[in-house]
């Protein structure tokens, strides 16, 4: 039995390692993500984003005043013009990348290219792809895209980190525009399995050399700072008090920081938002001294954001991020921007400590559920949940990520594993204290116990029965010539010797009475025919009493008889005794009829008597000699008594 239940746990166990595994990773894919943007979104309501970075958009405005798209690339320019050289703004990051030329107006196209080098202030996006490279002079594109960062990133990483990046290429500028433009920043962002952005690539392998993001390009440029390290962990600046020191996540060859996002009021731009036809109109009023529609004021000190999102053909850029599934593609660089200037950014706990802390709060809840009762086992368990809900609440607002749905989720696991365990070890406990019992009680009388455990109560039944009598000759004489320990042993190879006998043959052990044994047969266990049994019973155990003869005779020990004496009629069987303490036994004038019977072995030598009642039922199946009316104490009639010779037709 141990053995099985060995067999049960680890098989158990190792179902369970397989379902959490599972689980784990359905969560972690899943609900996890779920739980990350409910999080973000809820903080990011009492996070308003910086006022010194403002959005230039080319939006529904936009077309509906300037003319349908697309548009001559010299608008493009009006906006540069008028924000570089009719304003104070101090940056302009352009979200677009220019890759096909204007067939149509390739003087617009000329025009743009040529005057797009004017603007210092500038800097542009590029985006790195991992498909092949289209173009023939491929070293000549890359020469002139690494001319257009002065940065240096000085890699510290760990070896297992420094992992060359999978692209192979980047954006297919038209060449002109790639020569002029002064500054270009990476605007690669990063989709989650579920399609959200939740971080961005905060500097690119490419080829093994490092690139900044756009983000991080402006930042050098904003602050002068054109040395950074980059570390397992961190980005920092590499100035006198390393003033920047940005989290990033290493993730197959890539640098990644999360986006700490901000308050959004209409879903789309969490910054202030501008519509590119005021800003152009502007230049046009301010060329022709008129006052323009935008005060050059508004861009004092600012950051701006250039790029577009409209309802038009290739100009919808919305993205799917934590606070709203219609983010504008051009305020997640300006985020990325505003993060890093104030030094903002979630740190991701990392797969790591998640799988620590689901580990810690499983053990918890599992020793809670193992060592105490139920209700405050339950209520505990309820509050570990309660406080790691607070818990993940507090990192969060510290901007660091933790898992909240799969410790929890792991905690009601807990429960369930500890409540199995337990039954478990209590039907193991159970079945020990079964197994301990059994060997004061009989164990056919334990199992009726546990089966009715929630009836058992003093009281009874009549019922009709054999009850089996068995006592050794003699015993007292035997017992005076030998030790207590020696009589000791010999009985307890007798009793040993002959109990399985009665319980083969349906019967229950009674009691034992010093050297004597009370069997009885019909109940608990039901049989009809259980005066035949206990004949059959009798007769195996002076077969085996026999043996044993042989086997004390060559140990020196002294030769022991046994008489039996059989009865079958109607008996009370129950449990007597007080409320506190219960014992289910026989009771009755058959009872006693068994043990005057088999006295008289003693009167007429014999070993096996029965009474005429039990005779009557097996006559079919005994051999035997009457041997008198006899009387029964307490009997006014007397029987007759029988002497069982041997079975047959058995």
């Amino acid at each position: 039995m141990k053995i099985v239940h060995e067999k049960s746990l680890i098989l158990m166990t190792f179902a369970a390692v397989i379902i959490f595994f599972i689980i784990y990773i359905i969560g972690t894919s899943f609900f996890e993500l779920k739980s990350y943007n409910f999080l973000v979104k809820t903080f990011a309501q009492n996070s308003k984003a910086s006022d010194d970075i403002l959005l230039v958009v080319i939006d529904d405005k936009s077309l509906h005043q300037m003319g349908r798209w697309p548009w001559k690339r010299t608008k493009y320019g009006d906006i540069f013009e008028y924000i570089s050289n009719y304003t104070q703004a101090k940056q302009i990051g352009y979200d677009a990348i220019v890759v096909a030329p204007d067939i149509e107006h390739p003087e617009s196209d000329k025009k743009f290219f040529s005057d797009i080098k004017n603007y210092d202030k500038l800097s542009a996006g590029v985006g790195f792809l991992n498909k092949e490279f289209k173009h023939t002079d491929v070293k000549e594109y890359e020469k002139l895209l690494f001319e257009k960062n002065e940065i240096v990133i000085e890699d510290q990483r760990s070896a297992k980190h420094k992992k060359q990046g999978s692209y192979k290429s980047f954006s297919a500028f038209q060449k002109e525009y790639l020569k002029n433009v002064q500054n270009l920043g990476s605007v690669n962002v990063n989709l989650d399995s579920d399609g959200y952005i939740r971080k961005v690539e905060q500097v690119v392998n490419y080829k093994g050399r490092l690139y900044p993001s756009l983000g991080l390009l402006m930042y050098s440029k904003h602050t002068g700072i054109k040395h950074f390290v980059l570390t397992d962990k961190y980005i920092l600046a590499k100035n006198n008090n390393y003033s920047l020191k940005i989290p990033v996540t290493n993730e197959s060859g890539g640098i990644y920081s999360y986006i700490y996002f901000y308050k959004t009021d209409d879903g789309t731009y969490s910054h202030q938002k501008i519509s590119a036809s005021d800003v152009i109109k502007s230049l046009e009023a301010v060329k022709t001294g008129q006052k323009p529609p935008l005060d050059p004021a508004i861009f004092k000190d600012k950051i701006v954001f250039v790029g577009a999102n409209a309802n038009a053909q290739a100009l919808q850029d919305v993205k799917r991020t934590p606070v709203s599934d219609t983010f504008s593609g051009v305020d997640i660089q300006a985020t990325n921007l505003d993060n890093i200037l104030n030094n903002e950014f979630y740190r991701h706990a990392g797969n790591l400590y998640n799988v620590i802390n689901i580990m810690l709060v499983f053990i918890t809840a599992f020793v809670l559920v193992c060592t105490l009762p139920v209700p405050m086992a339950l209520l505990s368990c309820f509050c570990l949940m309660f406080a790691y809900l607070i818990f993940a609440f507090f990192m969060y607002a510290n901007k660091t990520a933790v898992g909240l749905v799969m410790p929890e989720v792991f905690i009601l696991l807990a429960i369930g594993c500890a409540y199995s365990y337990r039954y478990l070890l209590e039907g193991r406990k159970k079945e020990k204290i079964q197994s301990a019992m059994g060997k004061y009680l009989s164990k056919d009388v334990m199992r009726n116990v546990v089966k009715n455990i929630d009836s058992v109560k003093l009281g009874g039944k009549r019922a009709n029965v054999t009850v089996l009598f068995a006592d050794i000759r003699g015993f007292t004489s035997i017992s005076e010539k030998l030790s207590a320990e020696e009589v000791t042993k010999i009985l307890n190879e007798y009793f040993t010797a002959i109990v399985p006998i009665i319980e083969q043959n349906k019967g229950i052990l009674n009691k034992f009475m010093g050297d004597a044994v009370l069997a009885v047969f019909g109940e608990p266990i039901k049989n009809e025919n259980h005066a035949l049994s206990a004949i059959i019973c009798a007769d195996s155990m002076l077969k085996k009493v026999k043996q044993l003869q042989q086997k004390w005779l060559e140990e020196g020990k002294p030769k022991i008889e046994i008489g039996i004496g059989i009865s079958t009629g109607e008996a009370f069987v129950g449990n007597i005794g007080s409320e506190e303490r219960l014992e289910y036994t026989v009771i009755g004038d058959t009872v006693n009829t068994a043990s005057r019977i088999e006295n008289y072995n003693k009167v007429y030598r014999t070993k096996f008597l029965i009474s005429q009642e039990t005779f009557d039922q097996t006559q079919k199946y005994v051999d035997v000699i009457k041997i008198r009316e006899v009387t029964i104490r307490g009997k006014e009639k007397k029987i007759n008594i029988y002497e069982v010779l041997r079975l047959i037709n058995v």
